[in-house]
């Protein structure tokens, strides 16, 4: 049995888990033929009991093989659902960095807008030139208006915030 191929179930099951999702908007598509679908077959077997009914010839198979047809489709519509969870769960943004205290902090802040708390002492920013938007230290450029921002500009900011402080 070494080197043998594992069984054509295990074979299907590998391939099956090593397919790449499908993208959202087919997804999609497919999911609102598929309730199109339900829909009218919905109204179809509402259609098909009241004539049954009003024919006295009632056959409780033929509403059995409908349900079971309706039920597969809405089986296959939630399989959809949630491979379409997990198509938009791969391309959603990470989640914005956070303060202890829960707010969200933004992109080049030096303290919490909530609590106040300074941010990470390791990323420093200095204000753009050109926009006066806040920009990382090592960033080369801004995030706001495209700006070139050199090293001279970063120390100069640097040492005019240093000056603004004053001596304590």
């Amino acid at each position: 049995m070494n080197g043998a191929a594992p069984p054509p179930d295990e074979q299907r099951a590998a391939t099956a888990r090593r397919r790449p999702l499908p993208p959202a908007g087919r997804l999609r598509r497919d999911r609102r033929a598929l309730i199109r679908v339900r829909e009218q077959r919905v109204r179809d077997l509402g259609g098909l009991v009241l004539e049954m009914v009003r024919r006295d010839a009632f056959r409780e198979d033929l509403v059995y093989e409908q349900c079971s047809e309706l039920i597969g489709i809405e089986e296959r519509i939630q399989e959809l659902d949630a491979l379409l969870a997990m198509a938009t769960a791969v391309r959603r943004t990470p989640p914005a960095a956070r303060c202890s205290c829960g707010a969200p902090i933004l992109w080049g802040s030096h303290f919490c807008a909530n609590c106040g708390r300074a941010v990470a002492a390791g990323s420093k920013a200095v204000t753009c030139p050109s926009c006066s938007a806040p920009v990382a230290a090592d960033a080369k450029f801004c995030a706001a208006c495209g700006y070139r921002v050199d090293n001279q500009c970063q120390a100069h900011d640097a040492s005019a915030a240093d000056e603004a402080a004053g001596p304590e």
